[in-house]
């Protein structure tokens, strides 16, 4: 089979690190200790893969602008105070470590900060098999298509050779604004509904699916 894609990009949270509800309790923390309405569940799902800003401005629309760095500050706290038990997905180095040995480049677009992914690269190990990165604070948030264009350029790689891996709206939809193929994971923070509404060349629902999928397509 002719190989498709010269570039997997792959979101982190959601999709490679179990971090799903880690971030919402995290959230839903932070404006517990503000005293501000607690988000559901849903909807601080929702703004998973959004850069923080956006993500605490919507779910804490009453925040007044003056807090929201103190807000920020409260959610890191909370997440931190989790990080150190997050896991990636069962499977998820074994398939990374496998398209890495395969030849094709690979590259993480995320909604987590530069020190936040770049913790996460050194923790789980997954660091040396990434050719480039890109995060929410040196681009612009999901779904604008900096991320990906930036990366594309960079690896000199063009739309019709690269592959977005995401398990969010945000993801896919950056992906269709970027010109590049979106495949949508159902494990992560957005329900298989909303991700088919987007029409990804795929949904899976779960990492040994998705390792088929690439092993017959990439």
């Amino acid at each position: 089979m002719v190989k498709r894609f010269d570039l997997i990009v792959f979101d982190w949270d959601g999709t490679l690190l179990d971090s799903t509800a880690a971030i919402v309790e995290a959230i839903q923390a932070a404006c517990r200790d503000l005293k501000l309405p607690i988000p559901p569940d849903e909807q601080a799902r929702h703004v998973i893969g959004l850069g923080l800003a956006d993500a605490l401005r919507y779910c804490a629309p009453t925040l007044a602008e003056e807090h929201s760095a103190h807000m920020a500050k409260r959610y890191k706290a909370h997440y931190l105070a989790r990080d150190r038990e997050l896991r990636l997905f069962a499977g998820a180095e074994e398939l990374v470590a496998e398209l890495h040995a395969a030849g094709i480049i690979l590259a993480v677009a995320t909604g987590k900060s530069r020190l936040g992914l770049n913790r996460a690269l050194a923790s789980s190990g997954l660091g040396r098999f990434f050719s480039a990165t890109r995060c929410a604070d040196e681009c612009f948030s999901k779904p604008h298509p900096q991320m990906l264009e930036e990366l594309m350029d960079e690896l000199a790689v063009a739309p019709e050779r690269t592959l977005m891996i995401g398990d969010t709206t945000h993801d896919l939809q950056m992906a269709i604004n970027a010109g590049v193929t979106g495949l949508a994971v159902a494990y992560g923070a957005h329900p298989a509904s909303q991700l088919d509404a987007l029409n990804p060349v795929a949904r899976v629902d779960g990492l040994s699916a998705l390792t088929e999928w690439l092993r017959r397509h990439t």
